[in-house]
């Protein structure tokens, strides 16, 4: 597939390296000529510097020949203007355009996205993105993310494996025999900053990732067999009010009655409009790292604190304070926090700072973008491991070569496992002698290097 990318920043450069690695061919504008050197340094792409609204620079993309232009700069303007004008001019079948204003975003006005006034086929909120995101973690607690997949009847779950886990040095075989009601397989387990597929015979370790997919409706009792027994956090305490402070809170107010949400905000005109628009949210206009602040918004009784403000630095240090204030008032609870980090680097520090999960929006925005991109059947994917591997979800049609097959005679890649199918409403974990049927709708994990080999195999047609 050829492929334009407009924005060499975090989220441009990691598309434009993910779908390359891929095999499609890769075109990148952008106006910075560093952003761009960047992209000859390091991508096997091809880059202009340039701006991408000039139909002339488009030309010399070879827009004409394009299938998909992806519209990822800093600007929601000129990502509109780029999507009209791919179509307008060069005709580019599929649009799709990053939107980080509300105002855009408001369903009031959605009308105006169509082929007759503005023709952008995808819109990307990276903000209602990692709202939602957040809230999936929240709602699965002990769990460090929370996917959904198949409407919602199947889950991927990242689970850290702790030092008091009853399930360390257990065979994955024998764990299967000890819960044998239990809807869920290890499809994954990051180890050492090592990705990997497990066998039957691997365990987990102590401070394992491990990446199950499972039953939606045993997710507690899958969280509870690795030994997290965490409740759902009834009072939570927002720093930074920004868009994904206020969709954060707004999506709680209307899904989690009995979840109580405080934002404490800097500006004040921002806090007025955050008092306005919520309903029972509590909002306190003043600095997150003032004590006097955290004092006043009763941080004893929180049971979670969010960190999402626009600046690293300062989401760095409110963790730290949370921590400092649970270890002076001894008789406490550890609070769990959570910190907005756009900085990869600061990813070192997690540990240290004792901070529980640090939320990547670039990766976040990247899964929303790629899962957009895949053909044939492949209805929903989200991408782990930056970018190593990614968690498909594919529809299996009457041209599938996987019909009446067996798992452990399919064609399917080594890097590969299929960790869930939904057949007639009813959720399959599958072993090596499951066949496939038409009609299932199949969950697994695949290395990214596969990927198009796995959209042939769930290809539309047999032509």
């Amino acid at each position: 597939m050829n492929i334009i990318i407009c924005g060499a920043g975090r989220v441009g450069f990691t598309i434009a390296k993910l779908l390359s690695e891929q095999g499609h061919s890769i075109t990148v504008i952008d106006q910075s000529s560093e952003d761009i050197q960047k992209i000859n340094d390091s991508l096997d792409v091809k880059a202009i510097v340039g701006k991408a609204t000039y139909p002339s620079i488009l030309e010399k993309a070879n827009a004409t020949e394009t299938d998909m232009i992806i519209a990822v700069t800093r600007n929601d303007e000129i990502n509109m203007l780029i999507c009209q004008i791919a179509f307008s001019i060069f005709k580019i079948p599929k649009k799709i355009a990053r939107i980080r204003s509300q105002d855009y975003l408001n369903p009031r006005f959605t009308r105006v996205y169509n082929k007759e006034n503005l023709p952008i086929d995808v819109i990307i909120s990276p903000e209602l993105e990692i709202a939602k995101s957040i809230q999936r973690k929240l709602e699965a607690p002990g769990a460090l993310d929370n996917v959904p997949f198949a409407d919602n009847q199947i889950r991927l779950l990242e689970i850290l494996i702790k030092n008091d886990c009853k399930s360390i040095n257990i065979k994955f075989n024998e764990l299967t025999k000890k819960n044998p009601k239990l809807e869920a397989n290890i499809v994954g387990i990051s180890r050492d900053d090592k990705f990997f597929i497990p066998k039957k015979t691997d365990y987990v370790e102590e401070n394992d990732k491990i990446y199950v997919i499972i039953n939606s409706s045993q997710m507690s009792e899958t969280l509870e067999a690795f030994s997290h027994s965490e409740k759902i956090s009834k009072k939570i305490l927002i720093i930074g009010g920004g868009n994904i402070g206020f969709n954060l809170a707004k999506n709680i107010e209307e899904t989690l009655e009995t979840v109580r949400v405080k934002i404490v905000e800097k500006n004040k005109e921002r806090a007025e409009y955050l008092a306005n628009e919520l309903n029972d949210t509590i909002v306190i206009n003043g600095d997150g790292l003032d004590e006097e602040v955290l004092t006043e918004a009763n941080l004893e009784e929180v049971e979670t604190v969010l960190a999402l403000t626009n600046d690293d630095e300062d989401n760095l240090m409110v963790s730290v304070l949370v921590e400092k204030f649970a270890k002076d008032k001894k008789d406490i609870e550890d609070k769990r926090t959570m910190a907005l980090i756009n900085k990869p680097n600061y990813s070192l520090l997690q540990s240290s700072l004792k901070i529980d999960d640090l939320i990547d929006p670039r990766m976040t925005t990247v899964s929303s973008i790629l899962k957009h991109i895949h053909k044939g059947t492949i209805e929903n994917a989200y991408t782990i491991s930056n970018g190593e591997y990614e968690v498909i979800e594919a529809e299996i049609i009457e041209t599938s070569e996987l019909i009446n097959k067996e798992i452990k005679n399919s064609n399917l890649p080594e890097e590969s496992r299929i960790g869930a199918v939904l057949r007639d409403k009813k959720i399959i974990i599958p072993r090596s002698n499951f066949v496939f049927q038409k009609d299932d709708r199949v969950v697994f994990i695949v290395k990214k290097d596969s990927i198009p080999f796995v959209e042939n195999i769930f290809r539309l047609s047999s032509v």
